[in-house]
């Protein structure tokens, strides 16, 4: 005897219940916050060119002196310095790569030693040199071109392609690792909501050979500025805190970048510390922010909020007296919705006796100052290199200007 067809379907439920099979779980409701409130302020220092008398205004610690070694390089962005002394700017809003070199020795890059050396890169931003050839990432393109004697470069040629849209954060990181593998930093397209793509706001790791990568860290809200300790071997970022949070947080981040680890964002800044002004309806597979951010990793050092660390650099070279040797170096391009302006400065991290990160300090500051009951600035810090002869070099993106820092012992 036929059965209906409803007793059909639920015997057929039943047995496939009894089969052990899953019946979805609804996702639990959020956990209540209390309400947050934060006293937001945009405040974008007026801009002013740089012209030369302007260099007073800019303070260095005792026995350091500061010069010009090129002004007008328009949005210069990152720098690498070559073993000749030959340099590679990227330019972000042009979409191109300058060579510079000083030839006759004036400490001065003169209109007859910069050259255009590749161009139509869209956004291209950080690079690094490996075995002859130069590696450039610009919004969801890594390319690859060969190095000539001169330091021309070839055709650019894709390397690897298909990363994540640009959206808010469209300056992008590259290196090399110890490791023979490729970093590249990708942010995050918004302010503080996670989105689908799986490589958006994280550290990448791709293969010598461009054809397969993995997500290395993740919760980098926007991480451009990175390296590897030069004797330990540790890698640390500064990461970016989300903006209209208030004048002071969330902080911005080094981080010691492990792989596999979640940083936090867009839930958790500092030592995992819940974000009150993010929203936790949108926290994958968490019920509590708490308990979300207790599983993630905390930040190593913190500094001022909305300081936008760019460009990072250890220093190795020996023209600094003993104690600069391995500490990094890092361009804050500044703050634009803070009360009072933080960062356009280039600061220092302090690294103790046994190579472990130890404070953060001021190094070359002056660029940002009130006058006549107004902010101004002068200076957008971004790329920061340290140059063959041991000096220190970093530039600023507003004006076009590369800055070169050396100890005089005076």
């Amino acid at each position: 005897m036929k059965r209906p067809l409803l007793a059909t379907l639920l015997l057929g439920s039943s047995v496939a219940l009894a089969q052990g099979v899953t019946v979805p779980v609804p996702r639990p409701l959020p956990a209540p916050e209390k309400p947050a409130t934060a006293t937001v302020t945009k405040n974008e220092p007026t801009a002013q060119g740089f012209t030369p008398d302007k260099l007073a205004r800019l303070k260095v610690p005792a026995g350091f002196e500061i010069s010009v070694m090129a002004t007008g390089l328009g949005n210069a962005r990152m720098m690498h310095v070559m073993p000749d002394g030959g340099i590679y700017l990227t330019r972000r809003q042009n979409g191109d790569i300058w060579y510079l070199k000083d030839v006759n020795g004036d400490g001065k890059f003169e209109a007859t030693e910069r050259r255009k050396v590749a161009e139509n890169l869209k956004l291209v931003h950080g690079l690094d040199t490996r075995a002859g050839k130069l590696y450039a990432v610009g919004e969801k393109t890594i390319w690859v071109m060969d190095i000539s004697k001169d330091g021309g470069l070839s055709v650019p040629r894709v390397f690897a392609d298909g990363f994540p849209d640009a959206g808010q954060h469209p300056a992008r990181g590259l290196l090399w690792g110890p490791d023979g593998f490729l970093y590249a930093s990708f942010g995050s397209t918004n302010n503080d909501t996670p989105t689908q793509n799986p490589e958006e706001a994280t550290m990448l790791r791709i293969h010598p050979s461009g054809k397969w990568r993995e997500v290395y860290a993740r919760g980098l809200r926007h991480t451009i500025g990175y390296g590897w300790h030069p004797v330990t071997k540790t890698f640390y970022g500064f990461d970016q805190g989300s903006d209209w949070h208030g004048d002071n947080i969330p902080p911005e981040e080094l981080n010691t970048i492990v792989r596999g680890k979640n940083y936090g964002w867009p839930f958790c800044y500092g030592d995992k510390n819940p974000d009150p002004y993010t929203t936790t309806a949108n926290i994958p597979g968490k019920i509590t922010k708490a308990e979300y951010c207790a599983a993630t990793q905390g930040s190593t050092l913190n500094y001022t909020a909305h300081a936008a660390a760019i460009g990072m650099k250890f220093y190795t070279g020996t023209q600094f007296p003993a104690e600069y040797r391995n500490d990094a170096f890092v361009a804050f391009r500044g703050s634009w919705n803070r009360s009072e302006p933080s960062g356009y400065e280039i600061a220092r991290v302090v690294f103790d006796a046994q190579n472990r990160p130890e404070k953060v300090e001021p190094f070359v500051t002056g660029f940002v100052y009130e006058e006549g009951g107004e902010w101004k600035q002068f200076g957008r810090v971004a790329g920061v290199a340290v140059y063959t002869d041991g000096s220190l070099l970093f530039n600023d993106d507003q004006s076009g200007v590369i800055y070169r820092v050396r100890y005089s012992g005076k």
